[in-house]
């Protein structure tokens, strides 16, 4: 007996028996299958005959309003061209060049290439710029620019590897009869989130200098790892001519490159400000309540073990660390700083020899 003779005879015993018992649901029952598989092999006998319980082919479905490869290839051609218009934008343009094809179509196409939303196109422009080598037009640079620019102004910094950028702030930590004003100046390396503070009794040049001479870059060194560009707001402390700056001719004789957050957009330099909130919150309210401090040393030695604590056993949530601590996505980093600046800077050498 073939496989599709089993098949028949056993949908024919299913009506045979309910015949013979004189009852559907109790013929069902026994031979463990639903009234309406019952009613369907009933209708197919009735209609096509015992070749109607054959089992049927399941041919491959028709794809319904399925637009031509010529313009698909058309509408991906415009979303490299053009990334930032919309689909509305597109149905207009494409229609101007004689290509027919409503809105709901291009955004049919976008939605088969992940090319919905318009950070998703961009993306897609710059992968092809990359693995294609071609020289992208005026518009797309604007296009590739103006997207960068939004990111950093919404808190979003391209950070590859650790020492790529370095966010430094100044924070106004309060006033203490006895010791006066008290302001702290804040860093963070933006992969890892490695933190580091120090107080002053003023906010000028020179002590945003003393930070990264004192706190930031004997780390660095003893880690191997060049700090390579530092981005601060457009305080006087940071800005200045670098002849006359103390901070900019720092930076100049240590070979680390400056930018600025955008005008009227702190939250650019985000990984800063959200470390400045972490301290306030988790050590400066618990500490002044504890202690009465009568001098910055005090307040600094405390800070001091706060930020290792920070750094070494505190987990961080961040989008590199991910429940790791800062100083083990640093560690972790560190591949990443070896293929990007010593390997590269190797090869750049090697090729300037030859």
């Amino acid at each position: 007996m073939t496989q599709q003779q089993y098949i028949i005879n056993r949908k024919v015993n299913i009506v045979e028996l309910a015949n013979t018992l004189g009852n559907i649901s109790e013929a069902c029952r026994n031979l463990g299958v639903s009234r309406q598989h019952y009613y369907d092999i009933k209708t197919a006998i009735q209609e096509d005959g015992i070749s109607g319980l054959l089992e049927k082919s399941r041919k491959t479905p028709k794809i319904a309003n399925r637009i031509s490869p010529e313009i698909e290839k058309a509408i991906l051609e415009y979303a490299l061209e053009n990334p930032t218009h919309g689909q509305v934008r597109v149905e207009n343009e494409l229609k101007a060049k004689g290509i027919r094809i409503s809105s709901g179509g291009i955004r049919g196409v976008w939605a088969r290439h992940n090319l919905l939303r318009k950070g998703d196109r961009l993306k897609h422009l710059e992968k092809h710029s990359v693995e294609t080598g071609k020289i992208l037009t005026e518009s797309q640079v604007a296009a590739l620019e103006n997207a960068k620019e939004v990111k950093q102004a919404h808190g979003e910094i391209e950070t590859f590897h650790p020492g790529f950028l370095f966010g430094q702030d100044t924070y106004y930590v309060g006033y203490i009869k006895g010791v006066g004003k008290i302001y702290q100046q804040t860093g963070i390396d933006t992969f890892s989130n490695m933190g580091f503070a120090k107080l002053y009794l003023d906010k000028t040049a020179i002590t945003a200098a003393d930070f990264l001479n004192d706190k930031v870059l004997p780390f660095f060194d003893s880690e191997m790892v060049k700090l390579l560009r530092v981005l601060t707001d457009r305080g006087t402390e940071y800005s200045g001519k670098i002849e006359q700056h103390p901070y900019q001719l720092f930076l100049h004789l240590n070979d680390i490159e400056h930018s600025r957050t955008k005008a009227f957009h702190p939250q650019t330099n985000g990984c800063t400000e959200r470390l400045n909130q972490i301290i306030q919150d988790e050590f400066y309210a618990v500490a002044f309540r504890k202690t009465l401090y009568t001098s910055i040393e005090q307040i600094q030695i405390d800070l001091d073990a706060f930020m290792k604590k920070y750094n070494e056993t505190r987990t961080n949530q961040g989008k590199r660390c991910l429940g790791r601590t800062p100083k083990q996505t640093w560690d972790a980093g560190y591949e990443l700083y070896k293929k990007y600046v010593i390997e590269k800077s190797e090869v750049t050498t090697e090729t300037t020899m030859h």
